[in-house]
């Protein structure tokens, strides 16, 4: 993870980065549980409150809405406060709705709980760990974040097993109670570790090829460049794409005759294509951001958004054979979950470190944009056409488009701002708290 500038950083130096993000990844990981296995608790939701499938779900809506839409407010106290107050403020919300949500007997009192305090409490940690791993490696800030934002990926495979045991022995309220008081005291613990980059805090001058901007915006003169909408344009075409699969995937699984009972080296095709999707979501951000890092933010994007759409259009050829489905399908989440590490590298290479959380946090709503109409709008388009072939075009199209962009128009468009290099490491307005 040390660059090779770090030869000439003070030990104490070096070893404090890597404790910053060493701490990121642990809140990352406590924070995805909620989120990745609502799917688990969801049935005994229905059971106990006796409602539709359609109402409970509005849960996670309301959740996403709190936890990305509502970025710009996280970033914008994270850049006033002590992050590490900050950040237990986040876990102890976390931990307090998921406990609280094992005693809902209604649906507004679990969108409270489990939508809107978890919601928010989590999107204050994801802001305050991405923002970190940010400003502590400007010379390895794509793999930094990658590594970061895996965490969130693959925290949900440490605790899917052991919640489903849990769920079984002790039930709904035992479950949600105990897992929130373990996260709530994870997140507040690693808390206490965390410290932003301060003016003497040197570290590395990012590489040439990152294009780092020599000065940082406000939120306010970011969202004034056109720049800025560009990159919100492409990253909301390919988390919509991205998720318009991911949320019908069971759905349309059946339509290329992978049902239950069809089976691959031994093992159900749709769970193990499942699994494999959810290792290739979680590998592909600290692979690609370390790939960034050497060939330049935007190469790499041209070609992992390129990537995932002629997948996803051989999807639609080869998706009847079931190894073709499984290894399709985990090429398709591996060119798209890297979004969440060459998109806020790109944005903090572009804009700098001062507002970075803040910044971050008006970027991220792309992704509750793309959450509200992913998985609907691919529903709507089958309901209509009655196939799934218009989806997997649509969404090839997006991924196709987002990867011209990229090359086409976003790398040109700031070599002609004046984005061309600069020395992060010197950069005086630093975060400071």
């Amino acid at each position: 993870m040390v660059s090779k500038h770090t030869a000439t950083i003070p030990t104490s130096s070096a070893s404090k980065r890597q404790w910053q993000l060493l701490l990121s990844l642990v809140v990352m990981l406590a924070i995805s549980s909620p989120h990745y296995t609502w799917a688990v608790f969801s049935t005994s939701f229905i059971d106990i409150l006796d409602v539709k499938v359609s109402e409970l779900s509005i849960t996670m809506t309301i959740f996403s809405v709190c936890m990305l839409g509502l970025g710009p407010i996280h970033g914008y106290l994270l850049q006033r406060m002590d992050v590490r107050v900050y950040v237990a403020i986040g876990g102890l919300l976390v931990g307090l709705g998921w406990s609280l949500s094992a005693f809902a007997t209604n649906l507004l009192t679990l969108y409270l709980t489990y939508g809107v305090i978890c919601g928010v409490g989590i999107g204050m940690v994801y802001i305050a760990g991405m923002d970190l791993a940010a400003q502590w490696f400007p010379d390895r800030r794509g793999l930094a974040l990658g590594v970061t934002s895996a965490g969130y990926s693959f925290g949900a495979m440490m605790s899917t097993f052991p919640i489903t045991i849990s769920l079984a022995e002790k039930g709904l309220v035992g479950t949600l109670v105990a897992g929130g008081i373990v996260v709530g005291t994870v997140i507040v613990a690693a808390a206490l570790g965390m410290r932003k980059r301060r003016d003497h805090d040197w570290v590395p001058a990012a590489p040439a090829v990152a294009q780092v901007s020599t000065r940082s915006f406000t939120p306010g003169e970011m969202l004034r460049t056109p720049s800025y909408w560009l990159l919100f344009l492409m990253m909301t075409l390919v988390a919509t794409g991205g998720m318009m699969v991911i949320a019908q995937m069971g759905h349309f699984a059946p339509s290329f005759g992978i049902t239950p009972d069809v089976m691959v080296w031994g093992v159900a095709a749709l769970p193990l294509a499942l699994t494999v999707d959810r290792f290739a979501n979680g590998i592909t951000r600290p692979l690609f951001g370390w790939i960034s890092d050497h060939l330049g933010r935007e190469n790499t994007m041209a070609f992992a958004f390129a990537m995932e759409g002629l997948s996803i259009y051989a999807l639609l050829i080869w998706g009847h054979d079931p190894v073709w489905f499984v290894v399709l399908t985990a090429i398709v989440f591996l060119g798209w979950g890297e979004i969440f590490s060459l998109f806020p590298a790109t944005q903090a290479d572009m804009f700098g470190p001062r507002h970075q959380a803040n910044n971050l946090g008006f970027l991220l709503i792309s992704i509750a944009v793309a959450s509200v109409f992913g998985g609907p709008l691919a529903g709507l388009i089958y309901e209509a056409t009655g196939s799934w072939t218009p989806v997997f075009v649509i969404v090839s199209g997006l991924d196709l488009l987002a990867a011209g962009l990229a090359i086409f128009v976003l790398k040109p468009m700031r070599v002609r701002s004046g984005m061309e290099g600069g020395d992060a490491s010197a950069i005086s307005d630093a975060t400071a708290v």
